[in-house]
């Protein structure tokens, strides 16, 4: 459990509500100083520290000036917060902003100390499951009914 005693999801009590009023200052104080994020299907995304996060996130307001987020669910493990989020707005360049995923948090002291995220753009294009299966595999699909 977190050292506090508290429930992991009091960060996204926190959190979102930060992200929402787009109030950096907040925002970072849900994170450790020393926090990690990892980003298992692109690893050279992962960072340390909790500046990254006010890097990201200054430049996110600044360029998604009415970003907003939610969190769709979520569900507690000892230390850990899992949460599907969504992240919509409008870019200044005026193309959306669509933000679909899942955070991991460990949560110490009402803190995110760590994260492992699967958050990524909503590609509106990106084909069904056949044309995902074909392009993972270098294959055609196997027709149903048909061996193969």
């Amino acid at each position: 459990m977190t050292t506090t005693g508290s429930d992991p999801r009091a960060l996204l009590d926190r959190l979102i509500p930060a992200v929402n009023a787009h109030d950096i200052e907040e925002l970072v104080a849900c994170f450790h100083v020393d926090y990690v994020n990892v980003n298992p299907a692109h690893p050279q995304r992962g960072f340390h520290g909790n500046e990254q996060v006010r890097r990201n996130w200054t430049q996110i307001f600044g360029s998604v000036p009415d970003v907003h987020a939610r969190v769709l669910r979520s569900a507690v493990d000892g230390d850990s917060v899992w949460s599907e989020w969504k992240m919509i707005g409008t870019r200044t360049d005026g193309e959306d902003f669509d933000m679909r995923g899942v955070f991991i948090f460990g949560v110490t002291d009402g803190r995110a100390k760590w994260a492992r995220m699967f958050h990524e753009p909503v590609e509106k294009t990106s084909g069904d499951a056949d044309e995902l299966v074909e392009q993972l595999t270098g294959d055609t699909p196997v027709q149903a009914g048909r061996p193969s």
